[in-house]
């Protein structure tokens, strides 16, 4: 599965929680740089909610249909390793 390629329809929402300064949030700040627009462009319907919160520890949340909701944790993670983690949590959501 690629971001930058249409997601499945059974994925409503994609969160993403960091920090703007702290270290273990730099992976997730350049995933965001790099994967955002892509993200959008090709899936424009999905709604991408970013939270930005001092100290917060990194994390990405999936929402799927009815409801059901999973996440995975993002600390200390590079921008490609974020952009794994995301993929396995929204293919994991969906079976």
């Amino acid at each position: 599965m690629s971001l930058s390629k249409a997601l499945p329809t059974a994925l409503k929402e994609l969160r993403l929680h960091l920090c703007q300064t702290s270290p273990a949030s730099a992976g997730v700040r350049a995933f965001l740089n790099e994967s955002y627009l892509p993200l959008k462009a090709a899936n424009p319907d999905l709604k991408v909610l970013i939270r930005e919160a001092e100290g917060v520890s990194p994390r990405v949340l999936a929402r799927f249909e009815m409801g059901r909701e999973t996440q995975a944790p993002l600390a200390d993670l590079s921008a490609s390793q974020v952009t794994q983690r995301v993929e396995e949590l929204i293919a994991a959501g969906v079976h």
